[in-house]
């Protein structure tokens, strides 16, 4: 980890914002241990688990959302968005507030559900 620094972090973080979980605050209190900026250090997890949602978001969005569209009815699933778009920043800030929930299957739903990629950016940090 001291050889990497905050690219080393700035990687795992996107890596661990995807669908592998790699335990990013183990991996930050581990990085603050060996003397790297707090303050850098979180602004470089920040953006790169942001980034790691963020394509997770992107895949269910391009390559999920044509096969919801075949296995659901599109009355239902256009309700569902709309669910979504209406109350599921609650369901996004909960998901984040409680540590072992997984986050970043919330980014997959984002996508499949077409949340509007503006919010979902601002609740991402919450998570």
């Amino acid at each position: 980890m001291r050889d990497y620094g905050l690219v080393g972090i700035f990687f795992a973080t996107i890596i661990a914002g995807t669908i592998m979980p790699l335990g990013s605050p183990a991996l930050l209190v581990a990085a603050a241990s060996f003397g790297l900026n707090p303050a850098l250090l979180a602004i470089t997890a920040a953006v790169g688990f942001t980034i790691g949602m963020t394509v997770n978001y992107f895949l269910a969005y391009h390559l999920g959302r044509p096969y919801i569209v075949k296995k659901m009815k599109a009355e239902e699933l256009e309700a569902t968005t709309l669910l979504w778009n209406k109350w599921g920043w609650i369901l996004y800030v909960f998901f984040g507030a409680i540590p072992i929930l997984p986050v970043e299957f919330l980014a997959l739903i984002c996508g499949l559900l077409k949340a509007n990629i503006r919010t979902f950016l601002v609740l991402e940090p919450c998570a």
